[in-house]
């Protein structure tokens, strides 16, 4: 089976611990790359920066986005990853505390596959986490990325 990377793009340390914590918790092995800002995550997924000469191959199963990160915003990601034919079919969920409902139509209009507010108690937070990799990481199936749809 192949190795299926999660990115979870956020730059609250805390929320990056419950999110491990809550994977972990829901026996959730897959490889995990945090990047701590939108431009660590865009570094990561066109193998620029630090990340230069990545395997663009290995490309995440799911990426978890914050909106409200430095540099460059959770939003700019997602339009950024919806606008390269590398990246344009990933699944991205919002993993967000915000309650904008200008972040949710923005977020839809840009292409997101799904919104989700983070929960503030870790138990319901962990449900949801089990339920997001349930779905996104075993039952959801992508378009091969080597061919052109």
């Amino acid at each position: 089976m192949e190795n299926k990377i999660i990115l979870l793009v956020e730059d609250n340390l805390d929320d990056v611990d419950l999110t491990l914590r809550a994977l972990k918790k829901n026996n959730i092995k897959n490889e995990i790359v945090v990047a701590n800002d939108g431009a660590e995550a865009l570094d990561f997924l066109f193998g620029t920066g630090k990340y230069a000469g990545r395997d663009l191959t290995l490309m995440p199963t799911i990426i978890l986005l914050d909106l409200k990160l430095p540099k460059v915003d959770g939003l700019e990601v997602l339009q950024r990853i919806r606008e390269n034919n590398l990246t344009k079919f990933l699944p991205v969920v919002i993993l967000t505390s915000s309650k904008q409902e200008q972040d949710i139509v923005t977020g839809y209009r840009l292409g997101v596959n799904s919104y989700v507010r983070k929960p503030v108690d870790f138990n319901q937070f962990a449900e949801a986490v089990r339920n997001l990799g349930l779905y996104w990481l075993i039952l959801n199936e992508l378009p091969s990325m080597n061919k052109e749809v």
